[in-house]
């Protein structure tokens, strides 16, 4: 009825404007056809929206019914028609080939319960090329240690990875992990039991294994004088947060035929570590590749000097959480080849780092210098003539502007940039982002966030940049006419505006209509939404896999249920200080969902702890407490703003810290 009056109101203003009389029967033709094009699409989603929402609650009302009957084994004649509908597709008269690639992308838990189904689905569980590589982690919770015993001695001619990450398990079940001789990939991180003794158990038995994560564990350096002595082919160690070894532990690594095919090294959070520690390493680890050294506040520029006197074959090397690094670092630097370099929340990094960039690693390509506050447009200039860059993050970096970034894009470097982050660079404007448009034909991230002096103007511009599949405008003056700009886009799949407070329903509504390959929206903190952009997300955008709405205190579980009706490729999903919010979306959650995999439920008051409970085994994260929000989310636990709000000076630098959050590619995550 809404369509069909907005068609004749169209119709009308086109027929009243001042047209020729001989061009009116034309014009009322091309109207016409064009508004039945308009709205044509839009009647079909909405169709289709309704039937598959009848679908799901006829199928909830059957879920209902059969646990009624749950007791009475005689089965009904449309249940015996569905069971076999359901063997006409059974995927076990498929190639072993194609079988094993449908069940390469199930988690554990997953293939057991397949094996539960029938005799044919069992044996198709029991291929062996689907249990080399096993991961524990997803079922930590769920599984007895007997089951990791009993799988390990069944399959342990086959297992070549284990993944045991935060498992607590008995110092037995550790040792059974010996009798896989083939093994290739162990993590035992965050396993509080995993001691010296276990791994001496796993040594002796699996000498040929390359990849070794031992962070957070209670090791020390009878570990460390294992490691040379058993594991010759070594290439990948992770010693994170491993504080019980010594300087005496990394003098060890070059007892026997040591290390020496070390080419991956974490060593972040090991502040026991000092000068002669790094001297140590670089003796019989020479051929590192890859260094990683985070929350290391102790680490100084003798430290990097120490190391690189003998690995100068270091390529990417990651620093966060060392404030005590400087320019020396880099100098001392010059003579690896480096290709990625990663920095973050140094104030002691200046311009004049970036002029070794620009003359010794003329093959760098991903800079990461985030919250680094002595960087200004000088370093962008020095930027410029890297031709291989494709990363490049600055966020924090306050002192950069638009003068800084059209010297960067004036030179070769822009032509190859994949992803830009300019996150709180508060003095860039619509220039840049002009700049942006004219140089970066190549550009897929972009964020923008808390970019204060965007305007409209800069929006349009973002529209011309067609290479762009993700923005972020979190924390900037967007409105719902920009977003309606925005959405020509067309091939946006990532959206965040996130502490927009001009936004509406109107404008994300316009934006999900145009944007049905939508994947990841966050609209955090827009407390003014309504259930109205769900119902909008599941009518346009069913392929979404990420969603927070934290802090939207409006949306109610009517719409939720039509969200699990329709968006089943969900992965994570943010509903902190969804205050109206109940169990009975958890319900709807286990059912339409089922790929969920993060869900964070902080400051739901209406949702119970038993219900939190039961759905925590349902996913792989989850974050939940029924608090009353903070007063800088605005409104009380019924969803009322605050009569009088505080004048939030505190509360705003927390809400910086929600909104900040760099989002960082895939390909950002693995450097």
């Amino acid at each position: 009825m809404i369509m069909v009056i907005i068609k004749s109101g169209l119709q009308n203003l086109l027929w009243d404007t001042c047209i020729a009389p001989s061009m009116k029967p034309n014009i009322r033709r091309l109207s016409e056809t064009y508004l039945e094009q308009l709205f044509e699409l839009d009647d079909q989603l909405m169709s289709k929206h309704e039937l598959q929402l009848k679908k799901w609650r006829n199928r909830l009302l059957l879920k209902g019914a059969s646990a009624e009957k749950s007791n009475f084994p005689e089965q009904s004649s449309s249940e015996v028609c569905l069971v076999d509908e359901t063997l006409e597709c059974d995927i076990s008269q498929l190639p072993e080939r194609a079988i094993l690639q449908i069940f390469f992308y199930l988690s554990l838990k997953d293939v057991l319960i397949c094996g539960q189904v029938n005799h044919a689905w069992m044996l198709m569980t029991q291929l062996s090329s689907l249990w080399n590589a096993i991961d524990f982690s997803t079922v930590k919770h769920a599984i007895p240690d007997k089951y990791i015993v009993s799988t390990l001695q069944r399959w342990h001619l086959n297992v070549l990875r284990l993944n045991f990450r935060g498992c607590l398990l008995r110092p037995k079940t550790f040792r059974s992990a010996s009798h896989c001789r083939n093994l290739q990939e162990l993590n035992v991180s965050d396993c509080p039991t995993f001691t010296d003794e276990s791994m001496r158990h796993i040594s002796e038995g699996c000498p040929g294994v390359l990849y070794l994560n031992l962070s957070n564990t209670t090791i020390t350096n009878r570990t460390m004088r294992l490691l040379p002595r058993h594991f010759h082919n070594l290439q990948n160690l992770s010693l994170a947060y491993c504080r019980r070894f010594t300087d005496k532990g990394l003098q060890y690594l070059n007892l026997g035929n040591g290390c020496h095919k070390l080419i991956y090294l974490d060593l972040s959070g090991c502040t026991q570590i000092s000068v002669q520690g790094f001297r140590y390493i670089a003796n019989s680890c020479t051929g590192i590749l890859h260094l990683i050294i985070n929350d290391m506040p102790t680490l100084t520029d003798n430290c990097v000097k120490a190391l690189v006197e003998k690995c100068s074959h270091i390529t990417s090397m990651i620093f966060t959480g060392a404030p005590h690094i400087s320019d020396c670092t880099f100098k001392a630097l010059s003579t690896c080849k480096l290709r990625k370099i990663r920095f973050e929340g140094n104030k002691r990094i200046t311009d004049a780092s970036f002029k070794f960039m620009d003359k010794n690693y003329p093959d760098l390509s991903h800079i990461y210098m985030a919250d680094c506050k002595g960087i200004t447009d000088s370093s962008l200039r020095s930027l410029s003539p890297l031709k291989q860059l494709t990363v490049l993050n600055l966020a924090n970096c306050v002192r950069i502007g638009d003068v800084g970034l059209r010297q960067f894009l004036d030179g070769p470097a822009s032509i190859r940039i994949r992803e830009l982050n300019l996150s709180n660079c508060v003095q860039l404007s619509d220039v840049s982002v002009l700049k942006l448009s004219e140089r970066c034909p190549n550009l897929n991230y972009l964020s923008l966030r808390n970019c204060e002096h965007l305007t409209a103007q800069g929006i349009a511009y973002i529209v011309n940049i067609f290479s762009l599949v993700s923005i972020d405008l979190s924390g900037t003056d967007i409105s719902n006419e920009d977003l309606n700009v925005l959405s020509r886009h067309k091939k946006l799949k990532e959206l965040s505006v996130s502490a927009c407070y001009r936004i509406t329903d109107d404008g994300i509504q316009a934006f999900c209509k145009n944007s049905l390959i939508l994947e990841c929206l966050d609209v955090s903190y827009c407390s003014q939404l309504s259930d109205m952009i769900i119902k909008a997300l599941a009518i346009y955008c069913i392929n979404l896999t990420s969603l927070s709405i934290a802090g939207c205190p409006k949306i109610t579980d009517s719409v939720m249920e039509m969200l699990s009706a329709k968006c089943h490729y969900l992965h994570i999903l943010d509903i902190s200080g969804c205050v109206l919010l109940t169990d009975q979306i958890l319900d709807d959650l286990q059912i339409g969902c089922k790929q969920l995999r993060i869900l964070r439920m902080q400051y739901c008051t209406n949702i119970s702890k038993n219900a939190a409970e039961r759905m925590s085994s349902k996913v792989q994260q989850q974050e939940y407490n029924s608090n009353d929000p903070p007063r800088w989310f605005r409104y009380d636990r019924e969803g009322n703003p605050l009569t009088q709000p505080e004048n939030i000076t505190s509360s705003k630098g927390h809400l910086e810290l929600t909104v900040e959050k760099s989002t960082y590619s895939s390909e950002e995550e693995a450097v």
